[in-house]
């Protein structure tokens, strides 16, 4: 758990997966979900509840949500054995909480695996350690509406890219959503979530 419950501040930079908050003149990185993304929207100041993951004890990386129940379904992810704050943060990018919790719920490995980093194994702890403890979690992805094609791909591919996914690959994974699977530009969000199932 971190020491630090929550930054507001001054929104300096964000894509779908990075967020600079600005507070008493120093500048936060956090890594955020398209959940906390889309519910920031074109905020110019917002409040964001952190956790921190430590890598190594002297590397923690911070992860920023936009409220606390999305931060606590993060923290039940990242408790079971073999799911790190990355793969907790791309299943919150990939599906909604209520997906999340519906999959686990339901005992539903197939869509867990679905999600990229997510193998049998960890699945199946995820479903057997959270089934059950989900809460009221109901989650849901707003939307977002932008008009330039380029902007929107190239966050798109800047968001994969924090993620972890190499720059070419996540390229590629882009443009055959976006000509195989018919899927529109103009929601960045859903550009993303595409783009995960073809890596």
């Amino acid at each position: 758990m971190s020491l630090i419950t929550y930054i507001k501040g001054r929104v300096t930079s964000k894509n779908p997966a990075f967020m600079i908050i600005e507070a008493s003149g120093i500048g936060y990185g956090l890594y955020v979900s398209l959940q906390t993304y889309s519910k920031i929207g074109d905020q110019t100041e917002a409040q964001l509840f952190i956790e921190s993951v430590y890598i190594r004890d002297d590397n923690p990386r911070y992860y920023g949500f936009a409220d606390e129940e999305e931060r606590e379904l993060f923290r039940k992810l990242i408790s079971v054995s073999g799911v790190g704050g990355s793969s907790a943060l791309l299943m919150l990018s990939s599906m909604s909480a209520g997906e999340i919790a519906g999959a686990i719920n339901t005992a539903n490995v197939t869509l867990l695996k679905s999600i990229k980093g997510i193998g049998d194994k960890t699945a199946q702890r995820i479903v057997v350690d959270l089934k059950g403890k989900m809460g009221k979690h109901e989650g849901g992805i707003s939307q977002i509406l932008t008009t330039s094609y380029n902007k929107n791909r190239d966050e798109a591919l800047m968001a994969l890219v924090t993620l972890g996914f190499p720059k070419i690959a996540a390229e590629r994974a882009l443009e055959k959503a976006i000509k195989q699977q018919g899927t529109g530009t103009d929601n960045v969000e859903l550009l993303i979530k595409a783009a995960l199932k073809n890596f």
